[in-house]
């Protein structure tokens, strides 16, 4: 039968209702005559009346086709054609007054309204039956979804009125918060209290949940769906008919916070001259260019117009995105733009790269950098910023690489966590180089978290709003300095550019970063300029909580830029070179052969102890594991 239905085109369709509207004019005609009594007083002679019957149905034709009801579809009846039905049966009702006066009939008026108005029911009435009966053989041959309405008012009722003539979404029963809906019928459907929803998923076997609260502010949605979700239930959110419209703005339309809101001092970006003639017309290296820092060194040297640009990567697909990316940005220059998958842990790979495309300067920017994740894996962090960094530097050196920049971390400075040690490492190993050097010069740029890129606070905080919260501090008091990405990128051009010359380089580069900027007033911050409030003892109906977690493994309350108390001035007023202390070439020479057999040997506990032995500020294994 529903292949039938399905089979039918739509003259064919329009041709059925036809006739079904043309039966009931014939069933009203009678039954209006019958509900009066056709011998009943005011009645004459009927003569002739099937010719009534057959004008008036021959009439309904051109009436019909001309309000267009037949062509209306039985899902969309209620909304579009129950007016053009009363439309149509005052029509009639007119031309059966005309036609009993044509008939010489002494028929009352009052026959021609009852039969208008049988006719406008039976009309309707058919059609809804109609409706029923194909929606019921759809969802007897499809599989349908059974859907639990949230919220009772008035998306809800609009949302449910819309689903009863879909075919394939069943809507069972509503679900609101208000104790006064309880037990009430809403559209057909019963309303039921929160927790009753166990068991109506079991005894009416729902497959989804809609939430219809739009005036629920999202977080709270996201924390609703959130308890539905571990009830093993699929949830979907609806907007308001007013945010679908435009009248109010949906969630996702919210400005993200400025980043430059966040940093507690004036923002740099476009203050720092980066030095492009230092790049321009030179061949430029940048090891991991997939990365955050890596990928905006590459944007921001493009502008610098260098002859050729090598992307070195070990990821893939950060290194297609970012490949993809920078060729698009030079389709109209002659920026030669070279990929080359790799890790600079492997010692071939960067003789290789150096031999093969013969950079003038390389940016060495690859590195592990998520704290946690560091600490969990010691030996690979170890391995990739201090061994990585020792191969590449060395390369560099022996390849006659004009200058050298490796890109560091505040975390550096007297560190309590293996990431932090790994760079300081990495800054001692470059800084050996930097005085044995004759044709490389050697620096480094140490900054503070960069807003923005992949594990800082910032995208993870947004994440977790988006859900509802809450949003997680390790302690209320943690503090750290905050740059943009751009200004960290102009930062490092800027102090490659003016390196010192070739054997008297190794210093530091810091940025004057003001103020370091409360993590809990970071959080507070991103969570109103999403348009929330914060959920606390104060505001308890806020939308968001914040929640300490305690401080992880390594991780320290405050963050430092400098090692040492000396400050020395560079060319650019925000940008300061540190004077710290430096290990000799036989110290350098020891560490490097420890940490190399630790790592050989898998042995985590000889590791720790050779940062610990070298790195100002490292615990050794043994007080840690007494702490």
């Amino acid at each position: 039968m529903l292949n039938f239905v399905k089979g039918l085109s739509r003259r064919q369709k329009s041709a059925i209702m036809l006739g079904v509207d043309l039966t009931v004019v014939v069933v009203a005609q009678f039954l209006a005559l019958v509900a009066f009594g056709s011998s009943g007083p005011g009645f004459g002679p009927l003569e002739n009346l099937w010719l009534v019957f057959f004008f008036q149905t021959v009439s309904a034709v051109p009436i019909a086709l001309f309000l267009g009801i037949t062509r209306i579809q039985l899902k969309a009846y209620e909304t579009r054609a129950l007016g053009k039905t009363v439309v149509f049966g005052a029509f009639l009702a007119v031309m059966n007054i005309m036609l009993h006066r044509l008939a010489q009939h002494a028929v009352p008026v009052g026959v021609s309204i009852v039969f208008g108005l049988i006719f406008i029911m039976l009309a309707a009435g058919m059609r809804m039956v109609m409706l029923q009966m194909l929606l019921r053989l759809y969802r007897r041959a499809e599989p349908t979804c059974r859907v639990l309405i949230y919220g009772a008012g008035t998306t809800g009722l609009q949302l449910a009125s819309a689903l009863k003539t879909h075919h394939r979404i069943e809507p069972v029963a509503f679900v609101d918060d208000n104790p006064a809906m309880e037990a009430i019928t809403v559209a057909g459907l019963s309303v039921h209290r929160p927790t009753a929803i166990k068991d109506l998923v079991k005894e009416k076997g729902i497959n989804r949940v809609l939430l219809a609260m739009p005036s629920l502010s999202p977080p709270k949605q996201a924390q609703l769906a959130r308890k539905l979700q571990r009830m093993g239930l699929e949830v979907q959110t609806l907007p308001s008919f007013a945010q679908l419209i435009g009248e109010e703005e949906l969630i996702n339309k919210l400005s993200p916070v400025q980043p430059s809101s966040l940093l507690g001092r004036q923002n740099l970006e476009g203050q720092l001259n980066v030095g492009c003639g230092t790049y321009a017309g030179r061949t430029v290296l940048v090891t991991g260019a997939g990365g955050s820092i890596g990928s905006e060194l590459c944007r921001q040297l493009l502008q610098c117009n260098p002859k050729r640009l090598v992307l070195f990567e070990m990821s893939e697909i950060a290194l297609y995105t970012v490949d993809m990316e920078l060729k698009t940005l030079s389709e109209e220059s002659d920026i030669e733009i070279v990929p080359v998958l790799g890790s600079t842990t492997d010692p071939r790979m960067p003789r290789f790269v150096l031999a093969e495309h013969k950079p003038d300067i390389v940016f060495h920017a690859a590195a592990y950098k998520h704290v946690p994740m560091v600490e969990a894996n010691p030996l690979a962090g170890l391995a990739n910023n201090v061994l990585g960094t020792r191969t590449i530097a060395e390369a560099a050196r022996e390849a006659g690489v004009a200058r050298f920049i490796l890109i560091s971390s505040d975390k550096a400075v007297r560190p309590t966590n293996v990431m932090g040690a790994s760079k300081r490492l990495a800054e001692l190993v470059v800084q050996d180089l930097a005085t044995r050097a004759s044709n490389t010069a050697f620096s480094m740029v140490r900054f503070g978290n960069v807003i923005g890129s992949s594990g800082s606070v910032v995208p993870l905080f947004h994440e977790q709003i988006a859900k509802g919260g809450p949003v997680t501090l390790t302690d209320n008091e943690v503090t750290r300095y905050f740059m943009t990405i751009p200004e960290a990128v102009s930062l490092v051009l800027l102090a490659g550019s003016f390196a010192p010359a070739a054997g008297e380089g190794g210093d530091v580069f810091v940025l004057d970063m003001g103020k370091p900027v409360r993590i809990r007033r970071l959080a507070e911050q991103m969570i109103e300029a999403a348009g929330y409030t914060v959920r606390d003892e104060n505001n308890p109906s806020g939308d968001i909580e914040i929640v300490t977690t305690g401080l992880r493994p390594g991780e320290k309350l405050h963050e430092e830029l400098l090692i040492g108390e000396g400050l020395l001035t560079t060319p650019h007023p925000k940008i300061l070179r540190a004077q710290e202390a430096r290990l000799s070439e036989i110290e350098v020479a020891s560490a490097l052969r420890a940490l190399r057999q630790a790592v050989a040997a898998g042995d985590i506990v000889a590791a720790r102890s050779v940062i610990a032995r070298w790195v100002e500020g490292y615990p050794s294994p043994e007080a840690a594991s007494n702490a």
